[in-house]
């Protein structure tokens, strides 16, 4: 058979396929038109179920607080003085991102428990009242009605060393930290190849979203230079004991020596002995000058590496009231109800033809 002779067979098969698919859409569509009351009645009860869930859904806030990192220096004139100072011993630092808060840990650092917990635990003032975040969450939420059924919940509170908690404290926070993980908190950097992190808390208290959100990211931010900048500072605070005592010795030794001076003012040349305790002291004195000298040098070394590794972060955004408003409007709940309720009772009622057809063969 030539291939056209077999064009006309393949284009009857698909005209017969193509009519056979407009046949069951018309048939679909005539078995949905007997059932229109239905259609309507379901569809309506979207429309009511919608406008229920726009009046009792709380609405939401958001607030948003932008800021850019930038990391410290990666070498740069430092480098020249490195060498000189590890030869005292001295570790001024290399100059380069090593370390535990390497590229994208700190978006880690803002949804650890530590970080969570301690700003959860932090005092604000709110309307002229002091009062701990958690305990303005939990008020806003409802949360001790929740509570009411289990045990040693209803009065408990979150003042004091979080360190003594017991076992009920540490589960409701451990709860709360992992709620704020999955519906409350997000971090992100919205370009991959900036330093620009933004920190985003949605929650149904705007007072509680603008000072959960300035609150986190203070500490962490706090925590962050801190740790960043640790090993710095000890070099800093052990060069200026040092320093300190070197030079409490150094004025001790010049003192040495005019006691010394002062306790024969006129002596006989001839006798030389008695030129011993002075020069003894003079000794003293150059030796502790001249450390006292090597100490200083290295001490500023260790604070320009300090000012070095200490990383800027400078805020660019911060949430300002009135905060983000996310609600469902009783219009927008009717019409997405009734949407939804149309194309429900539509499948059902499309599936159900199908399965009857299938049955009935």
């Amino acid at each position: 058979m030539s291939k056209e002779s077999q064009y006309p067979a393949v284009l009857k098969a698909n005209e017969l396929s193509f009519n056979d698919i407009s046949i069951k859409i018309k048939s679909a569509i005539e078995y949905i038109k007997t059932k229109w009351i239905t259609v309507l009645l379901i569809s309506l009860l979207g429309a009511i179920v919608g406008l229920a869930y726009a009046i009792y859904k709380k609405a939401t806030y958001t607030a948003v607080c932008t800021f850019v990192l930038e990391e410290s220096g990666k070498g740069g004139g430092l480098g020249q003085y490195a060498g000189l100072a590890s030869l005292a011993g001295i570790n001024v630092g290399n100059g380069g991102s090593d370390g535990i808060f390497q590229g994208d840990n700190i978006l880690e650092l803002y949804r650890s428990r530590t970080m969570i917990e301690k700003t959860l635990l932090s005092e604000v003032s709110i309307d002229g009242q002091k009062q701990l975040l958690i305990n303005r969450y939990i008020k806003a939420n409802e949360l001790r009605e929740k509570w009411k059924s289990k045990k040693n919940t209803s009065n408990i509170t979150f003042s004091g060393d979080p360190e003594k908690f017991n076992r009920t404290q540490d589960s409701i926070i451990t709860d709360l930290v992992e709620y704020f993980n999955k519906r409350v908190l997000t971090v992100a950097k919205p370009d991959k190849k900036l330093s620009i992190i933004r920190v985003s808390v949605v929650v149904n208290d705007e007072l509680f979203a603008k000072e959960f959100t300035n609150a986190l990211v203070e500490n962490v931010n706090t925590f962050y230079t801190q740790t960043k900048t640790k090993k710095e500072h000890q070099n800093v605070s052990i060069l200026q004991h040092q320093a300190d005592s070197v030079k409490k010795a150094l004025n001790a030794s010049i003192t040495g020596v005019a006691s010394a001076l002062d306790a024969a003012p006129n002596a006989n040349p001839l006798l030389t002995s008695l030129k011993v305790p002075s020069q003894k002291r003079q000794i003293d004195v150059q030796a502790s000058s001249a450390i006292y000298a090597e100490v200083v040098k290295n001490l500023e070394l260790a604070k320009v590496s300090l000012r070095q590794e200490t990383p800027l972060i400078q805020v660019i955004d911060k949430p300002v009231l009135p905060l983000t408003k996310n609600f469902i409007g009783k219009i927008k709940g009717l019409t997405l109800g009734f949407i939804l309720g149309f194309i429900f009772i539509f499948i059902l009622l499309i599936v159900g033809s199908l399965f009857k057809k299938q049955a009935a063969k």
